[in-house]
């Protein structure tokens, strides 16, 4: 399973994902300027990585099952 690459994909993918949702989570409970200029641009780039983690992870099952 891990010589596939796209098993690798899905984890940087999903990786991604735990960053930008912690990044969010940090400047939301630090709250402050940043917060106000950029909470809503990183809940956006969360939702999209989310939904390209989503879909490699069903594309991988799919393709291994």
């Amino acid at each position: 399973m891990t010589d596939d690459p796209l098993f690798w994909v899905m984890v940087v993918a999903v990786g991604a994902v735990a960053v930008i949702l912690l990044m969010g989570v940090g400047t939301f409970g630090k709250g402050g300027e940043f917060n106000k200029k950029h909470a809503n641009r990183l809940m956006r780039w969360r939702i999209g990585a989310q939904f390209v983690a989503v879909l490699l992870i069903l594309l991988f099952v799919y393709l291994r099952g």
